[in-house]
């Protein structure tokens, strides 16, 4: 069995001046994260797939992102892999002092559990010699758009920046689709102020989606997928009615559309 002192080496081997791979030699920090990023989702399309093979494959190609992180690291003298594991499992044990932390008489633990406000309190630290403190501070900037807007609102939502109900946010998003209009409404339409406005709207489904305990991240790709299954049977429908879909109109694309919706909710009836 290969052990991560194997993946340790052949990640060292990859990277060595010599006799090392062109392409693993020419990469940096910042040209790894698109492919982190990538493999990421990956990991998440494995598990909604359900696939535990490829997931078992998907994970391990992340894995080998930390491991290539890790050994820049030890060849710029900043950290390496055993750093790496170093503070992970020094953070674990810090935020579950309910776990590991010391226990009475009768083995119960005398601190209990404080997620958030530890988090909160090892931001301070951090920030106390940088910059005044925010309690945005640490809502990472590469983050997707919508996990980041997400985590912003959460933030906000603890110092009692929120709506305590759904009704209001629900007009929030109403008022921004009606700004939308607007500006669309104007000749000529200026393209960055509709970018303006659409992100507004988004930012606001989001927080919609937030109040509902619905993941906004979760369910557009729910949405991605539900579409393209549907597409798919379009194209198919279309070939067995000996059909070119690039020859198709809009109404008969919007006719097999429509007849691939009633035949999926009579499916699921």
């Amino acid at each position: 069995m290969a052990s991560i002192d194997d993946l340790l080496t052949i990640m060292a081997t990859l990277r060595d001046p010599q006799k090392g791979c062109d392409w693993d030699k020419a990469q940096t920090f910042a040209s790894i994260v698109p492919h982190t990023l990538e493999e990421a989702y990956e990991v998440a399309d494995a598990i909604e797939r359900e696939h535990w093979s490829d997931l078992k494959d998907e994970l391990g190609d992340l894995l080998f992102q930390i491991v290539f992180y890790s050994q820049l690291g030890r060849e710029q003298n900043r950290f390496d892999f055993d750093a790496v594991v170093g503070a992970i499992c020094d953070k674990l044990t810090r935020r579950h002092p309910h776990v590991f932390g010391p226990k009475d008489s009768q083995g119960e633990a005398l601190h209990g559990p404080d997620w958030e406000g530890i988090k909160a309190q090892e931001r301070a630290d951090k920030a106390a010699s940088e910059q005044p403190t925010s309690v945005l501070d640490g809502v990472t900037l590469g983050l997707p758009a919508l996990v980041r807007a997400h985590k912003l609102q959460k933030r906000c939502a603890r110092v009692g920046f929120d709506w305590d109900a759904v009704a209001p946010v629900l007009d929030k998003v109403r008022e921004e689709i009606a700004e939308v209009e607007q500006e669309l409404a104007i000749a000529p339409v200026d393209p960055a102020r509709v970018e303006e406005e659409i992100g507004d709207l988004l930012f606001s489904v989001v927080n919609l989606a937030r109040h509902v305990g619905t993941d906004a991240e979760s369910a557009l790709r729910n949405a991605n997928q539900k579409f393209e299954r549907r597409f798919r049977q379009v194209e198919t429908q279309l070939r067995n009615d000996e059909k070119n879909i690039q020859e198709c109109q809009l109404d008969e694309l919007e006719s097999a559309w429509q007849q691939v919706k009633k035949q999926e909710k009579s499916n699921t009836l």
